[in-house]
């Protein structure tokens, strides 16, 4: 028989790591250099290259044009993330590809690295369910406004919460028009009568049935939840959930998690027990007894609870957020499903994949050391405030001064900026943000918004309301630059 293997190809020559200039200016290229080092290996051969300035961030394209000489070799181009020239332009005129890299120096070993992992977050594989617990007092047009909200935060199943003695006369007309929308709807009733009329209007869920009143779901096709006919009898749970297997009838089975300090820790051991019991059947999570009866931040509540449902692998979650301390509790499941789905398909903790629940913390909240910052300090030349944050305190030097505080009332009177009201304000919202980052360990960029994880990703947010753009002539000396087009002198 003839031998089928293919021939063997003829070793070539290692492939060479990849050749990136870095650019950076006389200031930072101490220390670039320094993380340069670090992070070469037989994939990357990172090149510092000064361009004959103090601070590169602040060039121009032309300006690129007339300083930059590239290394022979050179595969693409990392300019410092507050660059701001025209990049387009920068690689038609050296031919390689230009890009601009983290805000700060000390994000380089970060930013190849997530290059090269490249982290999915569009899988997951939990449902969630998001109450409106008012349902029965809102009308349709309101009803239709509260669920598209609902589902532009991530929720895939919009729960009309029934109000106990409030009639719901609209029922079958709120699930229809939230059906019209493209939505799955659930019903959350106590009341046998307004769940059978759930499921006959076309409802796609119904909670929450036991093992006394399963028969609702046979009026209609709703998918029922389970739950125990006792609060805490998982027996009760089981005898509901073996009759629907039994049947062929489609379920969820929720154990109800308490609240803390009225059976928390034997909930949480029951949806294990039940997980133990039944290994693949679906299981549903509500969140809301915790997260609404608990005064703490949900962002860590909800990432512990994900780790729960990641390792049971529980289906579903139903999500509430009355409590204004709550409001964002969908958005962070959905952010909080994604990255867990990432850890746990990568085999790995829930550590390095987005950090999107991180909102009041950050891992590494200092770009620089204190003794970095003073040498920064003792090589400017000019009058512009530079704040940074460090273990020491907030720091803002020009070349006047580099004084040091806690907090920005500390620091003003060294400034002398009294008489410049525009001025005055800015170094006041930068210190205000700076003073923040320092008590909470954040990390802090001039001209940046802080970075509040996904909690801080609402449209309109105080983020973007309040971002200034990136020293701008006009940021922060629009009064002295409207002067000189005038031809006063500032």
């Amino acid at each position: 028989m003839a031998d089928e293997r293919a021939p063997e190809t003829p070793a070539g020559p290692p492939a060479r790591p990849e050749k990136v200039a870095l650019v950076t200016g006389s200031l930072a290229e101490p220390r670039l250099t320094k993380i340069a080092g670090e992070i070469t290996d037989a994939t990357l051969d990172p090149v510092v290259v000064n361009v004959g300035v103090k601070v590169a961030a602040l060039m121009t394209a032309e300006i690129v044009e007339r300083r930059l000489k590239l290394p022979e070799g050179t595969d693409r181009v990392l300019m410092p993330g507050r660059f701001r020239g025209d990049l387009d332009r920068l690689e038609r005129f050296f031919g390689v590809p230009f890009a601009r890299g983290p805000d700060e120096v000390a994000d380089l070993p970060d930013y190849f690295g997530q290059k090269r992992r490249a982290t999915d977050l569009s899988g997951h594989d939990v449902t969630i369910f998001a109450e409106i617990v008012d349902a029965t007092v809102l009308d349709i047009d309101a009803l239709i406004a509260r669920a598209l909200f609902l589902k532009g935060e991530g929720a895939d199943v919009i729960d009309l919460g029934c109000l106990p003695d409030t009639p719901f006369p609209h029922l079958e007309d709120a699930i229809a028009a939230l059906q019209a929308q493209g939505l799955k709807v659930s019903v959350d009733s106590f009341n046998l009568d307004e769940l059978t009329r759930a499921t006959r209007a076309g409802a796609d869920y119904l909670l929450s049935l036991n093992e006394t009143n399963l028969d609702v779901a046979k009026e209609g096709p709703a998918v029922p939840v389970l739950v125990p006919a006792v609060q805490g009898d998982l027996s009760s749970l089981c005898r509901a959930v073996d009759a629907c297997l039994a049947a062929g009838q489609p379920f969820y089975a929720d154990p109800i998690l308490d609240p803390i300090h009225y059976g928390y820790t034997a909930s949480v051991v029951r949806y294990a027990e039940l997980r133990r019991r039944y290994t693949d059947i679906p299981i549903l999570m509500g969140i809301g007894n915790v997260t609404e009866l608990t005064d703490a931040d949900t962002t860590g509540i909800n990432a512990i609870l994900m780790g729960m449902i990641s390792e049971l692998h529980i289906q579903a979650v139903l999500a509430v957020q009355v409590s204004p301390h709550c409001r964002t509790a969908v958005r962070e499941f959905d952010r909080a499903r994604r990255e867990f789905f990432a850890a746990r398909q990568a085999g790995a903790l829930p550590q390095g994949f987005g950090g999107g629940l991180m909102a009041l913390r950050d891992r590494k909240p200092y770009a620089a050391s204190p003794d970095e910052i003073a040498r920064l300090a003792s090589e400017v030349r000019d009058r512009n405030f530079r704040i940074d944050v460090t273990q020491a305190g907030i720091h803002i030097y020009n070349r006047d001064g580099h004084h040091v505080g806690a907090e920005p009332f500390a620091l003003f009177p060294h400034l002398g900026v009294e008489a410049d009201g525009a001025h005055a304000f800015y170094l006041g919202v930068e210190a205000a943000r700076a003073e923040i980052a320092f008590k909470l360990g954040k990390r802090y960029a001039q001209d940046e918004g802080l970075k509040w994880g996904v909690a801080g990703e609402i449209a309109g947010s105080p983020e973007e309301a309040h971002r200034l753009t990136f020293k701008e002539a006009g940021t922060t000396l629009q009064a002295k630059s409207a002067k000189a087009k005038a031809g006063e002198t500032p």
